[in-house]
């Protein structure tokens, strides 16, 4: 079922979701089973799947010399994808990428989705590789996340990149897009964001989840926002719990957002990581409730392949 009517059948109900990892290749997928089954109580309708970049590798090769090779460390999306379907009976939700992708690579992998039954994913521009400055698009890949859109959504009215197929059992995607509420890190302005989440609309997304953010003034905001631009597909918060002290630097470096007063001298005064997780945990509650009672479509938490924090807030919530 696609995300969209999920959310159509909760009838105004919000809904539980929450967004994994794939492991390191060489471990055992049982690991993540082990952290999904205790979310499986709270009756997630779906789970989003991450999709990482390539990278390099440097293999010594004697001598002093290196040999440059690129990898992926965190392969297996999509199939992680079917195994969660087939094992949970649920809906999952794969993350495609402009980065590290040619066009022609996207389509192969969308139709790999089509045939396994998977109906949704998650349309991304990507990250920049860690040697790169500057997000730079792969040879023949998209640009940018609305390229992607329009590629999945030519896909679905059976427009394939070198061909138009009359096919009797055409794609259906739904699609979903990312949205800033406190603006993309390389925007110049929030307005110029919302204006590319109009782009990304217009190519045929159906609904946003947003990039992480410990205050909620900020989300009712961009969701307004967004109105006035003319977006109007379900806007789903995305949310993340602090977990270690290191994060008060980390996410603000990393995702360019800032962290309540509250919040930071919270952390601040924990003496241990472990009270740090408490503290994430008792944030996380109370801004979700607050999300919760303005009857938002979804709570969509970033569990990055732990679950014992997402399990004691959903406890508290659903």
């Amino acid at each position: 079922m696609k995300v969209t009517e999920h959310i159509k059948k909760a009838n105004g109900k919000t809904l539980f979701s929450f967004e994994i990892i794939p492991p390191k290749k060489g471990n055992n997928i049982q690991d993540l089973y082990n952290n999904i089954d205790p979310l499986m109580e709270f009756k997630p309708p779906f789970i989003d799947v991450t999709t990482s970049r390539e990278e390099y590798v440097y293999i010594d090769k004697g001598n002093g010399l290196l040999d440059r090779k690129i990898t992926r460390m965190r392969p297996g999306t999509v199939g992680i994808c079917a195994a969660i379907k087939h094992k949970y009976d649920i809906d999952t939700v794969p993350h495609v990428l402009c980065g590290g992708f040619s066009k022609e690579e996207t389509e192969y992998l969308l139709i790999d989705c089509h045939y396994l039954g998977i109906q949704n994913v998650m349309a991304l521009r990507g990250d920049a590789m860690s040697h790169q400055k500057y997000f730079e698009p792969s040879k023949n890949g998209n640009h940018f996340a609305k390229d992607l859109v329009a590629q999945i959504n030519d896909l679905n009215c059976g427009k394939y990149l070198h061909d138009v197929m009359e096919a009797d059992h055409k794609a259906d995607f739904c699609i979903g897009v990312a949205g800033y509420p406190e603006k993309h890190l390389e925007a110049p302005s929030l307005q110029t964001d919302l204006k590319r989440l109009k782009e990304k609309v217009d190519a045929g997304a159906d609904y946003v989840v947003t990039q992480m953010f410990f205050d909620n003034k900020k989300y009712f905001k961009f969701v307004e926002a967004a109105k006035k631009a003319g977006i109007n597909i379900p806007i789903i918060p995305g949310i993340k719990p602090i977990a270690v002290k290191r994060h008060l630097q980390l996410l603000p470096q990393v995702f360019k957002i800032d962290l309540p007063e509250a919040l930071i001298n919270s952390v601040e005064s924990c003496k241990s990581n472990t009270d740090v997780r408490q503290v994430g945990i008792e944030w996380t509650i109370q801004q979700s409730k607050e999300l919760l009672a303005a009857g938002v479509p979804v709570l969509h938490y970033y569990s990055m392949g732990k679950s014992d924090n997402i399990e004691a807030i959903a406890k508290e919530l659903f």
